[in-house]
């Protein structure tokens, strides 16, 4: 392909490519988007070519033409400008631009560049760079025309279109000039820039210019301004020691730094600053305050912070501008410094190539970056000229001077000229930074650009850091110059420091970084060189980076020795370095950037402690450090305070102050423990001050401005206790001064006693202790006799000798309240000893006992615990002597202690107790105050319990019952609370009789009730009644575990005697215990009289009531028993029941199977057993239910034919086939499970019925048989077909097949019980059901069970089958007509999973039934209708259409066999006159009852039967039918309970006659034309009969008052949604409200009067439960098992609710009450008859279904006999 691609170039010839030069022009002048961009590329040129001068001209175009008038002599005009006035230079249109420099006169070179665009100056020491600054003329001009060097160069349009050319030439001698001018034609006149902002854009131009320093702007010939730069001497400076001078790539290093003053002054007209500025002035934001407070331990703890924001100062209006010459000449000027880094650059060639690519021009290899920085004098100098001049415009300086409050002022300006981006610092900066081609912004985006921007970026932080290290530098030699004149500790002159402060804040802010515009990547880039640019080592631990400097309360320190101030801690941290507010509130912004950065911390605690370890503080600064850390400590929760506080403590040192003439001390707070509390209250504020104070306490100067708590919580100190004061006080470490011992001065000694005794109350029973401890062994008890121990001294109370010590205060204080307490406390005595007492007065006998009482009695107070012991141990109180006692012989009356005598009363002198012998002066008064006194010392007022006792069971019966009374006089009042029969049980104290016989018995052991006496038990004397019994708590009745003892030992021995305790013992039965009771349960108590008149015992499970319920042969197997009505409810609890458990009976059967079978006299009673059994099977054990399974206990039929002569023409086989069910006999066997089978297919039975045993065809039987193991007799039987010939293209097989799919749905519909093997849909695929014909069917069954084998073989009408999940195929026999019954019972074998023999009947009963009968029956049909009428409409055009090859066809495919023919119509031709229901959504439910599907058309008998049958089914259907058409016309358009739709009203609407009768024809079913073989496998009517029986006998009486609508119901409903009735609950409740002649009478709570209603309808009430009661005698129902309800709406005809029958009143008044009025009961009769009927099959079946439908009709058929009587009757 290459090659291909050169040869077609070789082949090829070139052209030019066209530019519209005009396009590309105005394209890029459309990025020159700045202000005055004209001028600033002139001036960028003029610089590159070393001007120092420039004149800028704007000339009017009079100017113009004046000045190209020439004079007569060849000289210009001179203009004079116009003296009416200055012309306004917002409006004065100019017409041309010149501008002028006296720079490097243009070369050859430099006239062919002009004429290229995009071809920049390829000097790298110049600044152009993209080759387009000249042409930015032409967006002011069409033609710009220069001059330079005697030469010139004009640019034009040619031909006026978009082809630029230029032309050059020379200028005349006379006109050149050694200024090279661009003059400029503009292309619309338009007025000047405007003048001021234009002027101030000059003034900042040429700041960073290196060559330019004089620029003048004339308006025609008036000079509006002149700028002039004067530069200074540049000075070198050293870089900053700890700084990084290379960028971070090392593309550029800092090889050295400069400052440069420069002062540029300004002559402006006045004229100017009057035309004003079109630009708004910075708006000058006042300053933010820092933020108050600082935190503490900033990796440990946090404070609250808070900031109060000063209010916004006033800013004052500009001072009034005086009247002034415009022309007059306004002289400014500014001084700035300049700082500059020369920079060598060190690039890789690729870049260098990439960076030409970009610019046209190599990258310089040096260059500088410069930095104006406008100190804070030279700052305000400049704001002060503004002020003084007062004018709006400001100063033409402001662009220039530092812009400290962040308003965008400082621009980064590139090749001297300001660019539209923003440093975010105070200052401007100029570097060689590589714009955008519009040169307004850096360009960052082109990826090699953006990499030498963003290195320069870096150059331009370092610098900044610089200059900032140097003004920080100057102002800390100045700070540290001014230190050194002044004293050590002493502050330097506060106006220097201010001023210093004043320019480190100045710093601060110039170089606070702002967010930079446009891109704000410049100022973060800056920023973060200015932070970053410091050198860092590998050696981290031995080399320390520089740190970042910031003024401080210390002067310029290292930001990470100064930390953020707190208030918290200004009152006692003095030297820690931190920043001033001042700094805080102007360079907020700066401050919190080293916040952030980390660079400025938090006060921390180890700052605190170097605080604290430096110097003492002394009280106040040590109050402030207290204040902080209680502070600190409230708000702290971290779990290492207590560390903290242990640093802190050991730390810090007070230093008090010389206070009244003591002097000054060092106090570390590590020797501190206590202080004195100062709130009222405290025990430690009564401790006086001006006495000794233990050495551990905290200074009072500082402990009184805190609370207790919180120097408790804070610090860990306690408050000084009394006891540690009084311990410092009594056992000092020096010797106290005579005037503070106690033991010296009675002054000092009142004084800590008063102190001692105000702090008792309050005081500890502890701190008690030890002040009486330490006061008791010391003489400090001022008393008569001097100072004296407590125990040595006497209150003045104690007054019986008048040579005792007692106390005397110094002051005279009288001795009470809290210091008689203290006194008292540690051993001053208020009474004599008793020893002495006793020595003094009892031995002169001069004192009686009543004296001796009535005044120890009065001292009683005073007496110590110990004296009171005594008196309580000693024998000093004379005892009476007992009825009989004599003196001794030494005369002395008997003395006992006081607790062993009682007081002196006639009720203990009768008890034989000992009382004091008091004597008859004073008389005894129980409630004087001696004797108090006595019961104080013991003295008894009454005997113990157990005196009592033991005298109640004493011998004495006097005594005896003198102690029993008062037991029981005093009980309530004495000891009711003492007394627990359960300590005296041992004891026999209680008067009891036992056989008539006065005797004491133990508490446990006798029982109140007089009836226990026959059991043998003791019962309590007469003599104790009521309340007694209660308070010595007599057990009324014996416990359980008694009475089970005793029938245990001792059970009753007759009958007779048992029935009495039985009777007794029944009224305890709620007593026992349920263990109890089963202990009983398996006592052998109950004695049973046998055959023999023995006796026996036998336990109450082995016994059961005599009653209604005991069965015949039960009696033979079980013991029942009958001890009265009483007795049973004893009995009942002990485990007798009324009749043996399922589980019972199941054992005994198991036991012996033939004797159970011969006690319950023939089968029917044994199948009755089996029946309970299986009913409750559930009930059985595991362990019975496995032997039931093994044992041969199951009934099991077999058919034996009858011994009777046959006929001789016939074979045998021919002879069993037409056997009647009379000439077969049954034999009957117990079995087991393996030998029995279960009877499912009804024809497999017929068949093999003589082979095998079969169960009982019971459904509860027959499940209970295949529950233990028996085996459908369908699973023994396989079944093998034989076919002859297939007839194809048979319509019957055709027919058929349309007949079952047709009849199928209404079959499936009414078949719920069991599921489906196949759908319908599946069915209705052609492929999945296929109906053949074959000329004859022989089908061979075969029966394997065990090693019995027996097989049989029948010719058949229809067989069905399926192989695996292939079709089913149905296959019917040729040369017979098609028994229904045949086709239905093989096509349910394989459509259900566990098919039923009413499936197969009711299904041949659809199949075989007219659709008009079945719709009469309520089957939905019409659909079937429906779709015949439109098949036969479809057949009848057809018939049009091919009539005669139709006619041929029917002829050539007909043959007798095959026809399906109708030949049941009426001889008209028509069908049934019955109208035709309308479709409903309503389930049908009409099925057949057996006996009506297997007739035998050639039996009469079975004739017969059938037509009986049909007559039953037609009578109900009729009645039935009559009632709901009445209750549809009573009741339009209503729903019932389920919510289906009902019928509107009786009338059915009329159908064409002729529709009619052709759709009957066609759906006549065929009527067989031989005779059906029998089934012999029907239900035995014996069977049915004891069902009906036992659903007659479980109707019941209903014993609920309320019926709740939650309940199950069965109801009759007037549509047949669901058969007959429903199961649902009802809407409302139903209460009772009575009965009539026993028959309940409910009610629905809706009714409005309830109570009121069976007044109301009494009399059609009492009709209703005639009608009822005779035919409750007709079913011969239990006759409490009706009832009857009313309510006021609804649907409901009847329900049956747990086999009680109800019955609506409602409906009987609204069908049959008028006519039962009159006397005509039949219809009524009739009516409920069916109802009942109804009902009553509920108690067999739930659901409506066939089973259902069956058992109705049975009822109905069993008792029509004896209703048909009733009816005759009537």
């Amino acid at each position: 392909m290459a090659n291909a691609r050169n040869v077609l170039w070789e082949s090829g010839h070139d052209e030019s490519v066209e530019v519209n030069q005009r396009a590309l022009i105005d394209k890029v002048l459309a990025r020159y988007s700045g202000e005055f961009t004209v001028f600033r590329e002139l001036l960028q040129n003029s610089d590159d070519a070393t001007a120092t001068a420039v004149e800028i001209h704007f000339e009017t175009k009079p100017y113009l033409e004046r000045k190209s008038k020439t004079t007569e002599d060849g000289a210009e005009v001179a203009i004079v400008s116009g003296e009416v006035g200055l012309p306004d230079l917002k409006t004065t249109a100019v017409h041309q631009w010149t501008f002028k420099n006296n720079g490097i006169i243009f070369r050859d070179e430099d006239w062919s560049r002009l004429k290229k665009i995009a071809e920049g100056n390829p000097d790298e020491e110049k600044i152009g760079a993209f080759g387009v600054g000249f042409y930015s003329l032409f967006s002011v001009t069409e033609e710009p025309f220069v001059t330079s060097g005697g030469q010139w160069m004009g640019f034009y349009w040619k031909d006026k279109k978009d082809q630029l050319f230029a032309r050059r030439g020379k200028l005349p001698d006379s006109e050149q000039d050694s200024w090279t001018t661009f003059a400029m034609e503009l292309r619309e006149p338009t007025p000047i820039p405007p003048p001021f902002d234009f002027t101030r854009f000059l003034a900042s131009s040429i700041t960073f210019m290196r060559h330019l320093l004089d620029v003048s702007v004339f308006l025609d010939d008036k000079r509006l301004c002149r700028l002039t730069k004067t530069p200074g001497q540049p000075k070198a400076l050293g870089i900053p020691k700890g700084l990084k001078p290379s960028s971070p790539l090392g593309t550029m290093q800092v090889s050295g730094l400069q400052s440069t003053p420069l002062s540029i002054k300004a002559e402006v007209m006045q004229w100017v600053y009057m035309a004003g500025t079109e630009k708004p002035q910075p708006k000058k934001e006042p300053p933010e305050p820092a933020a108050g407070g600082g935190g503490f331990f900033s990796s440990l703890f946090s404070s609250i912070k808070g900031s109060a924001a000063p209010s916004r100062a006033m800013t004052p209006a500009p001072a009034p501008v005086p009247e002034v010459d415009p022309k007059s000449i306004v002289e400014s000027n500014v001084v700035l410094s300049i700082f500059a880094a020369d920079i060598e650059v060190k690039l890789d060639q690729k870049m260098i190539s990439e960076l030409n690519r970009s610019t046209k021009k190599n990258p310089p290899t040096r260059m500088k970056y410069e930095l104006i920085y406008t100190g804070k004098a030279e700052y305000d100098a400049s704001k002060s000229e503004d002020e003084k001049h007062g004018r709006t415009t400001g100063s033409v300086f402001q662009g220039l001077r530092a812009d400290i409050e962040g308003t965008g002022q400082a621009k980064v300006f590139i090749g001297g000229h300001s660019t539209g981006q923003t440093t975010g610092i105070g200052g401007h900066m100029s570097a060689r930074f590589i714009p955008t081609v519009e040169r307004e912004s850096i360009d960052l985006v082109d990826r090699n650009v953006a990499v030498w921007n963003k290195e320069l970026l870096y150059v331009g932080g370092f610098l900044a850091r610089s200059a900032y290290e140097i003004e920080m530098d100057h102002v800390q030699q100045l700070w540290t110059a001014a230190a050194a004149t002044v004293s050590s500790g002493a502050q330097i002159d506060p106006e220097l420091r201010t001023s210093l402060q004043n320019r480190a804040i100045h710093a601060l802010k110039f170089f606070t970084f702002h967010p930079s515009t446009p891109s704000n990547v410049v100022s973060a880039d800056l920023e973060e060189a200015f932070f970053s640019c410091i050198v860092s080592s590998k050696f981290a631990i031995i080399f320390t980076p520089k740190g970042f400097p910031i003024i401080s309360t210390a002067g310029v320190r290292e930001a990470a020795n100064v930390r953020y101030p707190d208030p918290a801690f200004a009152g006692f941290v003095r030297d820690l370095p931190v920043v001033p507010d001042e700094v805080l509130i102007q360079a907020k912004s700066m401050v919190d950037t080293l916040r952030v950065r980390g660079m400025i911390k938090e006060i921390t605690f180890a700052d605190v402690l170097q605080e604290l370890r430096n110097r003492p503080l002394s009280e106040t600064e040590m109050i402030a450090c207290f204040k902080w850390w209680i502070d600190m400590h409230s708000k702290s929760n971290q779990s290492n305070l207590d560390y903290f506080r242990s640093e802190l403590l050991n730390a810090a040192v007070l230093s008090s102050e010389e206070k009244d003439g003591k002097a000054g001390q060092i106090i570390p707070l590590s020797v501190v423990e206590s202080f004195l509390g100062r709130r009222s209250g405290s025990t430690s504020a009564l401790i006086p001050t001006d006495g000794p104070l233990p050495p551990h306490l905290l200074p009072v100067t500082v402990s009184r401005h805190f609370e207790a708590q919180a120097l408790q919580n804070a610090f860990g100190w306690r408050e000084l206790s009394i006891v540690e004061w009084l311990q410092h006080l009594t056992n000092p470490p020096t010797p106290h001064d005579p005037k503070h011992d106690i033991e010296k001065s009675e002054a000092w000694a009142e004084r800590v006693l008063q102190v001692i005794s105000r702090a008792w109350p309050s005081m500890p029973q502890g701190q008690r202790t030890e002040v009486v401890a330490l006061l008791r062994a010391r003489a400090c008890v001022p008393t008569s006799t001097g100072l004296k121990k407590p125990e040595e001294a006497y209150f003045q109370s104690a007054h019986i000798f008048n040579d005792l010590p007692v106390i005397a205060l110094p002051s005279g204080a009288a001795v009470k309240g809290p210091l008689e307490k203290l006194l008292q406390a540690v051993g001053v005595r208020k009474h004599v000893d008793l020893q002495i007492v006793f020595d003094r007065m009892i031995k002169t006998g001069d004192w009686t006992i009543a004296q001796l009482i009535k005044y120890l009695s009065e001292v009683q107070a005073t007496l110590t615990q110990l004296e009171f012991e005594r008196l309580q141990l000693t024998s000093a109180f004379p005892r009476e002597l007992f009825p009989g006692e004599k003196l001794p012989e030494n005369k002395k009356v008997p003395r006992s202690r006081a607790g062993d005598l009682y007081e002196p009363l006639d009720v203990f002198r009768e008890m034989g107790l000992p009382v004091i012998d008091w004597g008859t002066q004073p008389k005894w008064r129980s409630n004087s105050e001696e004797a108090k006194f006595l019961f104080k010392l013991g003295l008894r007022r009454y005997p113990p319990l157990s005196d009592l006792i033991a005298r109640a069971a004493g011998p004495d019966e006097k005594l005896r019952s003198a102690a029993l009374k008062y037991l029981l006089d005093n009980f309530l009042t004495r000891y009711a609370n003492e007394y627990d029969p359960n300590a005296v049980a041992y004891i026999a104290f209680i008067p009891a009789i036992k056989d008539g016989k006065k005797i004491l018995a133990k508490p446990f052991e006798v029982y109140s009730s007089p009836e226990w006496a026959t059991l043998g038990f003791m019962v309590t004397d007469p003599s104790l009644k009521g309340e007694a019994l209660v308070h010595l708590k007599i057990q009324e009745h014996p416990p359980g575990t008694r009475l089970v003892n005793l029938l245990r030992t001792s059970p009753p021995p007759t009958e007779g005697i048992a029935n009495g305790w039985f009777t007794t013992l029944a009224s305890r039965v709620t007593s026992f215990t349920s263990t109890e009771l089963k202990t009983l349960s398996q006592t052998s108590f109950v004695p049973v009289k046998a055959a023999n008149g023995v006796i026996r015992h036998l336990p109450p499970t082995q016994c059961y009531f005599k009653g209604d319920s005991q069965a015949a042969f039960h009696s033979k197997l079980f013991t029942f028993v009958d001890f009265g009505t009483t007795a049973k409810a004893f009995l009942s609890a002990c485990g007798v029941r009324h009749e043996p458990s399922v589980e019972e009976v199941a054992k005994i059967l198991l036991e012996n199977p033939r004797r159970f079978y011969e006690l319950t006299d023939g089968r029917e009673n044994y199948l009755t057993e089996l029946r309970n059994i299986a009913v409750n099977m559930r009930l059985l054990s595991s362990g019975t239910t496995a032997r039931l399974k093994r044992a041969a206990v199951l009934v099991g039929s077999r058919r034996v034919r009858k011994d009777k002569p046959t006929s001789s023409k016939k074979t045998n086989d021919d002879a069993s086939k037409e056997l009647e069910e009379e000439d077969w006999e049954y034999q009957y066997d117990l079995l087991t499970a393996d030998m029995v089978v279960v009877a499912d297919d009804t024809n497999a039975y017929q068949l093999f019925g003589d082979v095998v045993f079969s169960a009982p065809q019971e459904d509860l039987l027959e499940e209970f048989y295949m529950k233990l193991g028996c085996t459908r007799l369908s699973s023994l039987v396989r079944e093998d077909y034989q076919t002859r010939g297939e007839v194809v293209g048979s319509r019957k097989a055709a027919d058929t097949r349309a007949l079952i799919l047709e009849r199928l749905p209404l079959f499936l519909h009414e078949h719920t019980h069991t599921q489906t093997r196949v759908s319908y849909a599946w069915l209705s695929n052609k492929d999945n059901f296929i109906v053949k014909t074959f000329g004859k069917l022989t089908v061979t069954k075969t029966l394997q069970l065990g090693n019995m084998r027996a097989s049989r073989s029948q010719d058949a009408s229809a067989v069905a089958r399926r192989v695996g999940r292939g079709p089913i195929e149905l296959w019917l026999a040729g040369n017979d007509q098609v028994d229904m019954y045949e086709v239905s019972t093989s096509m349910c074998r394989l459509i259900f999973e566990s098919p039923k023999v009413n499936d197969a009947l009711l299904f041949m009963t659809i199949l075989s039934t007219d659709l008009r009968a079945l719709r009469r029956r309520g089957y939905n049909v019409d659909r079937i209708l429906r779709q015949q009428k439109a098949d036969r409409l479809a057949a009848e055009e057809a018939a049009k259409a091919q009539r005669a090859a139709q006619l041929a066809s029917q002829s050539a495919a007909s043959s007798p066999s095959d026809a399906l023919v109708s030949t049941a119509s009426k001889p008209d031709g028509k069908g049934s006159d019955l109208l035709p229901l309308p479709v409903s959504n309503t389930r049908p439910a009409s099925p057949p009852a057996p006996d009506c599907a297997s007739g035998n058309a050639s039996n009469d008998a079975s004739k017969r039967s059938r037509r009986s049958m049909n007559l039953v089914r037609n009578s109900l259907n009729n009645v039935m039918k009559g009632l709901l058409e009445k209750e549809a016309a009573a009741h339009q358009s209503h729903r019932g309970l389920d919510g289906a739709e009902h019928i509107e009203n009786g009338a059915l609407p009329p159908v064409n006659e002729q529709d009619r009768s052709e759709d009957q024809l066609s759906l006549l079913p065929p009527r067989p034309s031989r005779p059906i073989t029998p089934q012999p496998n029907a239900t035995p009517r014996s069977s049915i009969a004891w069902n009906i029986n036992m659903a007659i006998r479980a109707c019941k009486e209903e014993r609920s008052e309320v019926l709740r609508n939650s309940e199950q119901m069965q109801m009759v409903k007037e549509s047949l949604n669901e058969g007959y009735c429903d199961v649902s609950g009802r809407l409302t409740d139903m209460v009772l409200v009575g009965d009539m002649g026993g028959t309940k009478f409910y009610v629905s709570k809706d009714v409005p009067d309830v109570k009121g209603l069976m007044k109301e309808k009494k009399e059609s009430l009492a009709r209703f439960i005639h009608v009822i009661r005779k035919l409750q005698d007709v079913y011969t129902l239990p006759p409490t098992s009706l009832h009857i309800f009313y309510d006021r709406a609804g649907v409901l005809i009847a329900f049956n609710r747990n086999a009680s029958l109800f019955m609506n009143l409602r409906y009987f008044e609204q069908w049959h009450d008028a006519e039962v009025r009159k006397g005509r009961l039949t219809d009524a009769y009739i009516a409920w008859y069916f109802i009942l009927a109804h009902e009553i099959a509920h108690n067999l079946v739930s659901a409506h279904n066939s089973e259902h439908e069956f058992y109705f009709s049975s009822i109905c058929e069993q008792f029509l006999p004896v209703f048909m009587q009733l009816i005759a009757n009537k």
